[in-house]
């Protein structure tokens, strides 16, 4: 399809800030937090509150940088289409083809996830049928129009913002010891129980690179960007909201639950958040968090089928994916960009029909687990790389400039290198280490192929008689 005819369908900018707030938190504040956060807790003791703070800082540094980029630039492909700008077409394609892949094994763990979640709610009923009716509900709001995606996110993240508020305010009254039947623990369960680091700083350490990865999804809100009424402003407003809020919320209730039950009660390890509940004997409290993580799950559904589906449209718009995933409906949306993000779930579907998952999805989960450290490494290289180049006038009309640089960007750097160096010392995240970095070397290879292949395309002699042809080697379409 000729250039002129992928640019008369562009997105629609529909997501106001709320929306985009909403966005951003929801991408990050997962089932990953209510549940999988127990196995950190138990795995380290009340410390794990420390490596929650220092993770989240980190990732408020690498947001910064982002902001950045993204305020300068509002783009649909955020940090991909940076990466290309920056660093070069190999850059932009590789991380962009990476987190597309990341996010369409995502959408179809979170199908069985959340099936499996719906049959503990009304059992009786094959999981295969929850995880299509999910499917089939979240492609049709996907399909329909970029605001549906926001009111459904921005309801999913409601919900989820108001269960960890309204448990952080019933945790502070725990402790102060003014809830009804609850004589509050006061610091014993943090110093009692052999203090803050228990089994020693190993354990800690080790902790931080799972602490790290559940933070992963805030940069969603640069992806949604692309769509928004006021891109820059949203952005902005969006991005500091972000942070703190997300502070917030995982340290605090992290610090509710390490304050009111002791570190190593088997409870804490099944499900740290119920287990509280339960010791303040809230009625019901097995099926509101059950409730809460279906909505977490879902929540991560819907904005794995869009962030997936914008990343593969913006990847086509740019030549470095196929030119069907760049166009768009009527309505705006990149039809077949959503359908082929979808895909991977309807797959997980038929082999949850068929076939026991288990082994197909660790493999996949592997494949892609150590994705959030490409991407973030590639945002501090553009971000350092983007601004170097720039003039100190092109500086100074930044919209939101990364603090203290250049030396905080060459910090993070540093940090995020010493983690891929933890994760490749430990044997639980060796392999998917291991995994990851099969699939970006991969990805790598086949980005610098193409910046290659482009670079010879654009030297080559212009064939005048054939204006289709001319198109592919000025353009690359």
């Amino acid at each position: 399809m000729p250039t002129s005819a992928l640019a008369s369908n562009p997105l629609k900018h529909s997501i106001n800030t709320r929306q985009l707030t909403m966005i951003g938190i929801g991408g990050v504040i997962g089932a990953g937090l209510f549940v999988g956060s127990g196995s950190t807790i138990s795995g380290s003791g009340p410390g794990i509150v420390f490596v929650y703070l220092f993770v989240g800082l980190v990732i408020i540094l690498v947001m910064r940088m982002l902001a950045e980029l993204a305020t300068a630039s509002p783009e649909t492909g955020s940090f991909s289409t940076y990466a290309s700008r920056e660093l070069g077409s190999w850059a932009g394609l590789a991380v962009g083809w990476l987190y597309a892949f990341h996010w369409c094994v995502t959408v179809a763990f979170e199908a069985i996830a959340g099936a499996a979640v719906a049959a503990q709610l009304v059992p009786g009923v094959p999981t295969w049928v929850y995880a299509l009716i999910f499917m089939v509900i979240l492609t049709a709001v996907n399909l329909a129009a970029v605001t549906s995606f926001a009111r459904f996110e921005f309801w999913f993240a409601m919900i989820k913002v108001a269960a960890i508020v309204l448990f952080i305010v019933v945790g502070i009254a725990a402790f102060l010891g003014v809830f009804p039947g609850f004589q509050s623990p006061g610091a014993s369960n943090l110093l009692g129980h052999g203090g803050l680091f228990p089994k020693g700083m190993t354990p800690v350490l080790l902790a931080t690179l799972t602490v790290f990865f559940s933070y992963f999804g805030t940069e969603l809100v640069t992806i949604a960007a692309g769509e928004a009424k006021d891109p820059v402003l949203a952005v902005r407003r969006s991005m500091r909201s972000v942070s703190w809020r997300i502070l917030i919320f995982y340290v605090g209730s992290i610090l509710i639950v390490v304050t009111l039950l002791p570190w190593d009660a088997t409870e804490v390890t099944k499900s740290p958040y119920t287990a509280v509940l339960n010791e303040l004997h809230v009625p019901g409290a097995q099926l509101v968090m059950n409730l809460v993580v279906l909505t977490a799950v879902l929540s991560c559904l819907n904005s794995g089928i869009y962030s997936s589906s914008r990343m593969l449209f913006s990847l086509a718009r740019r030549g470095e994916g196929p030119r069907a995933l760049g166009t768009t409906g009527t309505n705006g949306v990149p039809v077949k960009a959503v359908l082929a993000a979808s895909s991977a779930g309807f797959l997980a579907v038929i082999a949850n029909y068929f076939l026991p998952t288990g082994t197909v999805f660790t493999f996949l989960l592997s494949c892609s687990g150590s994705v959030a450290i490409v991407v973030y490494l590639t945002i501090c290289a553009t971000q350092i790389v983007g601004r170097l180049k720039k003039t100190p006038a092109q500086r100074n009309e930044l919209p939101v400039k990364m603090w203290g640089f250049p030396y905080l960007s060459y910090l993070v750097a540093a940090i995020l290198l010493v983690i891929i160096g933890g994760m490749a010392l430990t044997p639980a995240s060796r392999t998917p280490l291991e995994l990851t970095s099969l699939i970006t070397a991969i990805a790598v290879v086949a980005g610098v192929v193409h910046q290659k292949r482009r670079a010879r395309a654009v030297t080559a002699p212009v064939n005048s008689d054939r204006p289709e042809l001319d198109d592919v080697l000025t353009n690359g379409h």
